[in-house]
């Protein structure tokens, strides 16, 4: 019996420290970029930041020209960040220099771009598992199903709102928080 309390509130204490860790905000992520350089989350101290999983073949690709339009309307106090991924449909199969060009080409992306991670399963980028994992960023859970999720991070470096595909980078639900 004596034993069992004593397992009891062990396991219990240990419930408080599992898959709990020390990053409470954005800004202890580097990332490599898509041109080899870093991306340091820590130099965008005092903006928001809108992370997003990005793909040249898909039917959401046409939200580049609206994150574009937002990067650029807004960037005194946003910074945008794609991560491109090859994980929903085979859709971004492209080279880091093939997806720069694209990007650049086709939608005049200025905005950073990281390097091709997952997004999701085994392999899933540190910071996207911080972002999809609410005992990791202390706000909310999210389950990345298709290309074109978006996070919201305030000035703080803290999760404040995440949004699907199909929120389009231009709709209210993103640009209330930038007004």
């Amino acid at each position: 019996m004596k034993y069992a309390a004593i397992f009891t509130i062990m396991t219990a204490l240990s419930a408080f420290t599992i898959n709990r860790t020390n990053i409470t905000n954005i800004y202890a992520f580097k990332v490599k970029a898509l041109n080899g350089s870093e991306i340091n989350f820590s130099s965008f101290k005092g903006k928001k930041i809108l992370i997003v999983n990005t793909a040249s073949e898909c039917g959401f690709t046409p939200q580049y020209e609206a994150l574009q339009k937002l990067y650029t309307e807004y960037k005194d106090k946003l910074v945008i960040v794609g991560f491109p991924c090859n994980q929903f449909g085979g859709q971004e199969p492209g080279s880091a220099q093939e997806i720069q060009t694209f990007c650049k080409k086709n939608y005049g992306v200025t905005f950073p771009l990281a390097a091709k991670i997952d997004v999701k399963g085994n392999n899933i980028a540190p910071i996207y598992k911080w972002l999809c994992n609410k005992s990791e960023n202390g706000v909310l859970d999210a389950t990345i199903t298709w290309n074109f999720n978006k996070f919201l991070i305030d000035e703080n470096g803290k999760l404040i709102a995440y949004f699907p595909s199909k929120v389009k980078p231009t709709d209210d639900e993103i640009t209330k928080y930038l007004k």
